[in-house]
């Protein structure tokens, strides 16, 4: 993935943050107790920052995410890496957690509950589904039930299988399940670690590992998959819909033209995002492990035709890892609208930029920091949140 989270809650005052690159580690110095230090401003924040301020939401013990279900604009919900689900009801926290998995998961390093997706039909069939690592470090997409009593809690007993990827090492896991414009579940699966694709994962199309996953989840659990899937019936695995990723730790959907963003973890010297108009990514490569953003990285892997990064960067200045955001459709922050917001977790500053006829243009910073970057997220009414590892979750305002 992009970072190592601690094995002890970031509550405590003194921790290490460890940033694994590849199986390689650089110690960083103590994280903020879960105080938060989001709201700072860089030297161009007068400028590409005009209207835009971080409002803290609430602290959380190792939040990775953030997300609300279709057509509620009084929930929003916090993924916390050690297993717990948690909920705000009209920006109060519920004291019990939504759903706690903490005795089902391996936590710590990149390992952990790493992301939730609802049912586009949830309101109805009050499905949800999790992503997290099991105590074997293997990764597990389950199914449950919100509980028909009570929209702030989970029915721990409707818990349903829906995919095991068996995961060789203890980083690179990917992390994300998301419902894409079509109505099917999208599943982002790392190239299952050590460092640099020892076993070639990332353009073998007969593992799933190193892959953009699209399947159709079923309500009793399991899934089909979808006919439109580009190997489906074909040389290799049926639930493919990209490859060539080493760990697609964060990816997006643009709400309004449906294009797919999705930020990709470089080794030691490139970050990318990649790029794809609506449905064009249909069994596209890539690149890795031929390429690192638009470097070559192994040259005796083959990749006949591999799709380039609409945009890289380089670990100068201090970055490491990106981490993917979203394309801002929140109509309150005209300085961002339209515009895919992204950022670093290393560095920590929010960046910006536009795509057009498939090539990004104007990136620039946005004027503000998040420590320890670990995810974007949206609510339903299409509002933008960035998170911090360190505890605070952020939401993106107008001044």
């Amino acid at each position: 993935m992009f970072f190592v989270l601690l094995g002890v809650p970031t509550v405590l005052l003194v921790a290490l943050v460890l940033v694994i690159r590849g199986g390689q580690s650089t110690v960083r110095n103590s994280v903020e107790g879960g105080s938060g230090g989001g709201g700072a401003t860089t030297p161009e924040a007068t400028t590409t920052a005009k209207g835009v301020r971080l409002a803290r939401v609430g602290a959380f013990d190792s939040p990775v995410y953030v997300t609300s279900p279709p057509g509620d604009s009084r929930r929003l919900f916090v993924v916390e890496q050690g297993g717990r689900i948690r909920v705000l009801v009209n920006g109060k926290r519920r004291s019990r957690p939504f759903l706690d998995l903490a005795g089902d998961i391996t936590s710590g390093g990149e390992q952990g509950l790493l992301s939730m997706a609802f049912a586009p039909d949830y309101a109805r069939s009050r499905l949800f589904y999790v992503y997290f690592t099991d105590h074997r470090g293997n990764v597990r997409v389950q199914q449950f039930k919100r509980s028909a009593a009570s929209q702030d809690r989970a029915d721990g007993g409707s818990r349903r299988a829906v995919r095991f990827v068996r995961h060789p090492y203890a980083n690179h896991n990917g992390g994300l399940l998301l419902f894409g414009p079509d109505g099917d579940l999208y599943i982002g699966i790392g190239d299952g670690g050590s460092e640099g694709d020892p076993h070639g994962y990332g353009p073998n199309l007969n593992v799933l590992l190193g892959k953009l996953l699209r399947i159709e989840p079923l309500p009793g659990g399991g899934y089909r998959v979808p006919a439109g899937n580009p190997f489906a019936g074909k040389r290799g695995r049926d639930e493919i819909y990209a490859y060539g990723l080493r760990n697609p730790w964060r990816f997006s959907f643009d709400p309004r033209t449906g294009d797919l963003y999705i930020g990709d973890v470089g080794q030691n010297q490139w970050e990318e995002i990649d790029y794809a108009a609506k449905g064009t990514a249909l069994g596209r490569d890539y690149g890795w492990s031929c390429w690192e953003g638009r470097h070559r990285f192994n040259s005796s892997r083959r990749c006949p035709d591999p799709t380039a990064p609409v945009l890289e960067y380089s670990h100068a200045g201090g970055r490491c890892s990106v981490t993917g955001g979203v394309v801002v459709r929140d109509s309150q922050l005209p300085a961002l609208y339209g515009r895919y917001v992204y950022g670093d977790y290393c560095g920590g500053a929010l960046r910006s930029f536009r795509v057009v006829n498939g090539k990004s243009t104007g990136d620039r910073g946005v004027g503000l920091t998040v420590p320890s970057l670990s995810s974007f997220g949206e609510d339903a009414r299409g509002r933008v949140y960035a998170v911090s590892l360190n505890g605070p979750v952020y939401r993106l305002r107008a001044r």
